[in-house]
């Protein structure tokens, strides 16, 4: 297409010289060009009685309309290349959906699905991706992925994806009523498959539970159950002063697109005089508190519900790294990144 449009245009410009050299203005020079090229056959503007110019005039018909055509036809190859191959490529990612068996499937292609489906491709397992934004979608595809565009909630996209053939289906929506929906709707239509949900909130595992789902899974919790353990561990400190097993444990809760901070309440933060309960509910209930060192140097490992938050404290917080900022305005100090071997070292 770009070679015929730079012929175009070339014999377009050279019609027009030409015949302004012949004695036409440009405005006739122009429609003569214009009407001859593209087959209009209005008449000559001036009489064409030259045998210089008629000649002219033929060579600037004949490379005018074949690249006029060269770029038409090339314009409708693109366009129906594409169709052809999006159309086949569609048809051949059905068939090899519907061959599949025992497979798993995976609803939501975010942060944690694409973890998700990493880590059972480097297991050896079978599985398709369901999700609603064609640029995950897109980039999934291009990654050899089987992937299926539509809302995991509704009965023929789990068909479509194999549902009554599939072994496993974990739902990893960003967002716990999203879970639910696609829970309920999956035990529904199979009542063999394994069905393992998200969720954020605590109240929500339940929910889940009773939708029909095998097994709960809360990124938060996990990772503030490991980072407790490994806070209350007398060998923690040999943890933290490695500096390849640290990394591997902000990988680990990267995953889940969590956090761990260290925040310091100064004194006319609103928490002071709050409970733990209180700041961990003041969001989502995605936010755990694992540790409060006190402004004397005690610490509380696993702190409960009910014990009070003082003016100068320093909590070790686990939370998604969207919800931190809210908490960090609200203490009235700035986060310290968990990266820094010096935070887990003073808890």
């Amino acid at each position: 297409m770009r070679v015929g449009l730079t012929v175009l245009v070339s014999t377009c410009l050279i019609a027009i010289a030409g015949y302004v050299v012949a004695g036409w203005s440009y405005i006739d020079a122009l429609y003569m060009v214009v009407i001859t090229i593209f087959g209009v056959g209005y008449g000559e503007v001036n009489p064409v009685d030259d045998p210089r110019l008629k000649l002219f005039t033929l060579a600037v018909i004949i490379s005018g309309c074949s690249s006029a055509l060269y770029v038409l036809g090339g314009f409708v190859q693109m366009i129906a290349e594409g169709e052809i191959q999006r159309a086949m490529g569609a048809r051949r990612m059905s068939q090899e959906i519907n061959a599949l068996s025992g497979h798993a499937i995976v609803c939501g292609f975010g942060r944690m699905g694409r973890n998700l489906i990493h880590e059972l491709d480097h297991l050896g397992v079978k599985f398709v991706v369901i999700d609603c934004d064609p640029e995950r979608l897109a980039d999934a595809e291009r990654h050899g992925t089987l992937v299926i565009a539509g809302d995991a909630a509704q009965e023929e996209v789990l068909q479509q994806a194999g549902i009554e053939r599939a072994s496993v289906l974990a739902t990893v929506l960003p967002k716990d009523a999203d879970n639910v929906f696609v829970t309920l709707t999956a035990r529904e239509l199979c009542e063999k498959i394994q069905i393992i949900a998200r969720c954020e909130c605590p109240t929500t595992e339940r929910k889940l539970i009773r939708s029909g789902a095998d097994g709960v899974v809360s990124p938060t919790m996990i990772g503030a159950t490991r980072i407790a353990h490994q806070i209350a561990c007398p060998t923690v400190e040999s943890i933290v002063e490695n500096k390849q097993a640290f990394n591997r444990l902000n990988q680990d809760l990267d995953v889940f697109g969590l956090q761990m901070v260290e925040i310091e309440i100064h004194e006319e933060s609103i928490f002071v005089g709050a409970t733990i309960h209180d700041l961990e509910t003041s969001g989502d209930g995605a936010t755990v508190v694992v540790a409060v060192k006190r402004a004397n140097g005690d610490v509380i490992k696993n702190p409960k519900m009910c014990d009070e938050i003082r003016g100068n404290d320093k909590l070790v917080m686990l939370s998604h790294q969207e919800d931190l900022a809210p908490l960090c305005d609200d203490s009235v100090g700035d986060p310290i990144q968990s990266a820094e071997p010096a935070v887990p070292l003073a808890v």
